[in-house]
């Protein structure tokens, strides 16, 4: 079935083929890529985009010598394939597997490690501005799409490529969709310009003067579509300085493979505009690119199975309270880095468009955005991954927290997220928001306390984050309801005796299950900062060991807020704090990634127990 396609172990075995077998090539790394996902799960829609595409690019450049650098990265199952690493296809995602992005520590075909977008230009123009200050023809090229070019990054990228003029190619994957649709004036500007009301006037009144004279009306219509030309988003890249070529049909070998054999001689900075089809050849992600951009397993043959009905998790708890509040209160707005489908916001945007707001892959416009909100006395909600707030961190502090604006931060993803692996894992958001004055911080341990959460956080006139893990909580009842707690006041799930277990946001569970062993304390802290100190300081009076447990950094986390409670008023008590350690969880299964950092139910119950016992480790575990 895959004749070409076995014979592929590396791009130099690419290089050698026919050109003219390479559509059959193309044809077999499509269909490998659906029966490769279909089994293990992953991004395919922009993979099948891109197949055509990789082809080309290591056909054309020598790779690895030459660098290609894959946006987002997403895409790059085609690449994994050609670069020897089609076996391993069998393992994606999976602990001890491949990884579903670019990774140099994988393979030296890996130019640079991405998963977050609008990357891809700054790195390759380092790149190469690297091989120009060292007198090598080495080229570097960046493959951005995917709607990683709303990104603001990329565009400061292009202005500073434009007076290096280093020998830099930037590939625009034109597919029209990000992962949801693209949005913003960029995409709008070709249809703004020709749809316009001037050009249409003209337009009609050229035809009318002109009809008498059909040879002239002919040529007229030719150099219409010249002036069209000149408007095109291509007149937009070359003020950047760069050379625009395009756009060009991503899906045609010949002309890709033709038009890179011809840049690959320019020299200095090149914009190549490829337009391709997102979810290309298989016909179910061709009717519904953004169900098929990360799927779980599937049968190929019939698609994704709808899912049965089941307990919610907890973005699509956030996605409900979202449109009751949304109707309770009109002031109440919504704000996403282009994550709509992902953080469970799609019915809101089709209930309440006017008050919906996707502002493209722009975190710190978003964040930004959220605070002028605020000033006019809207209640701005913006809901955003753990790992995408780490690149609005400065918005945050200056433009939020420090003139303590009333923005509600709906934080997904805290804490590990299994196969996207440490890039899209939210191991530091309770370390990096606790240090933050202004802010409050707040972890929730099940459906119904989240939605309670973000109830009492719309309420408060200050900056409040409310952070929350990917997938299905516990499966308490979400009451409909909405009562507001009090803030800074945690609630203990069991009283027992020796051990207290201050347990926050996801590790409630699993410390409730260690603390029925051991007849120890659980405290569900919920509230990161402010820190229940009242009751850190009676639970230190009344019991020999105190144990803290958050499903984030050790460094800095809410064990730290423990220990500071405790030395500030200079108790002195064995503290225990368990948490990820100091180096980042590589992708896998959740719960197997969990029991490796001792943060599953045992791993908790055997930690303390040891601690307990008098020839054990006495004091502060740290890590692993």
């Amino acid at each position: 079935m895959y004749s070409l396609l076995k014979q592929i172990d590396s791009p130099d075995d690419l290089r050698g083929l026919d050109r003219k077998s390479l559509p059959k090539l193309a044809e077999e790394l499509r269909q490998f890529i659906i029966e490769s996902v279909c089994r293990t799960g992953g991004h395919l829609s922009s993979n099948l985009g891109t197949v055509e595409l990789t082809v080309a690019l290591h056909y054309v450049f020598n790779t690895p010598y030459d660098r290609i650098v894959w946006d987002v990265g997403h895409q790059t199952y085609a690449h994994k394939i050609l670069s020897g690493r089609r076996e391993a296809m069998s393992g994606l995602r999976t602990r001890g597997g491949i990884s579903g992005f670019p990774k140099r520590s994988e393979s030296e075909y890996d130019a640079f490690g991405t998963a977050h977008s609008s990357t891809s230009i700054s790195a390759a123009l380092g790149m190469a501005v690297a091989a120009k200050l060292e007198g090598l023809q080495r080229r570097a090229v960046a493959v951005i799409g995917d709607g990683a070019l709303t990104g603001g990054m990329a565009f400061e990228a292009l202005n500073n490529a434009g007076v290096l003029d280093a020998n830099l190619l930037v590939v625009l994957n034109d597919n029209e969709m990000s992962i949801s649709k693209n949005v913003g004036a960029l995409d709008n500007y070709l249809a703004r310009i020709l749809s316009g009301s001037f050009y249409s006037a003209a337009r009609r009144a050229g035809e009318k003067v002109l009809r008498v004279v059909p040879p002239v009306l002919e040529l007229a219509k030719r150099a219409e579509e010249h002036v069209k030309g000149m408007v095109t988003p291509g007149t937009l890249f070359e003020e950047f300085g760069f050379n625009y070529i395009g756009p060009i049909d991503g899906h045609d070998l010949e002309a890709l493979i033709s038009t890179l054999t011809n840049v690959r001689r320019l020299q200095g900075p090149q914009f190549l505009h490829v337009v391709t089809r997102k979810g290309k050849g298989y016909s179910h992600a061709e009717m519904d690119p953004i169900l098929y951009h990360g799927v779980g397993k599937f049968d190929s043959s019939c698609g994704i199975a709808g899912s049965p009905p089941g307990k919610p998790t907890y973005t699509e708890v956030f996605g409900k309270w979202l449109c009751d509040m949304a109707e309770k209160d009109e002031k109440l707005v919504a704000i996403t880095p282009a994550m709509r489908e992902g953080s469970g916001m799609v019915e809101f945007s089709e209930r309440f468009p006017s008050r919906y707001f996707d502002v493209g892959i722009a975190e710190q416009h978003a964040v930004t955005f959220a605070a002028g909100l605020a000033c006019e006395g809207l209640k701005p909600v913006v809901a955003i991954y753990s790992t995408f707030l780490q690149r609005a961190y400065d918005q945050l502090i200056h433009d939020v927290a420090i003139q303590n604006l009333p923005v509600v931060f709906a934080i997904d993803r805290g804490g590990l997220v299994g196969a996207d692996g440490p890039t899209h894992a939210g191991s530091f958001d309770l370390s990096f928001l606790r240090c933050i004055p202004n802010m409050t911080v707040m972890a929730a341990s099940s459906e119904d306390e989240l939605r309670q959460m973000l109830y009492s956080a719309v309420s408060m006139n200050s900056p409040v984050a409310v952070r929350y893990p990917r997938g299905r909580g516990p499966g308490t009842v979400v009451r409909e309801e909405m009562q507001a707690i009090e803030i800074g006041r945690a609630v203990v799930r069991r009283q027992g005796e020796k051990v207290a277990i201050l347990a926050f946001g996801s590790m409630v569970s699993p410390s409730i299950e260690a603390g029925e062993k051991l007849n120890a304390t659980v405290v569900n802290m919920r509230f990161v900062k402010p820190l229940d100190e009242r009751i850190v300081l009676e639970l230190a009076k009344t019991h020999e060991l105190l144990v803290t447990v958050e499903e984030n950094s050790l460094m800095g986390g809410a064990g730290s807020a423990v220990s500071e409670c405790l030395n500030a008023h200079g108790l002195k008590v064995r503290q225990m704090n368990l948490g990820l350690p100091d180096r980042y969880i590589d992708h896998g299964e959740s719960a197997s990634l969990l029991s490796d950092c001792l943060l599953d139910a045992e791993g908790i119950l055997e930690s303390i127990r040891e601690a307990m016992n008098p020839s054990g480790l006495l004091g502060i575990v740290t890590g692993l």
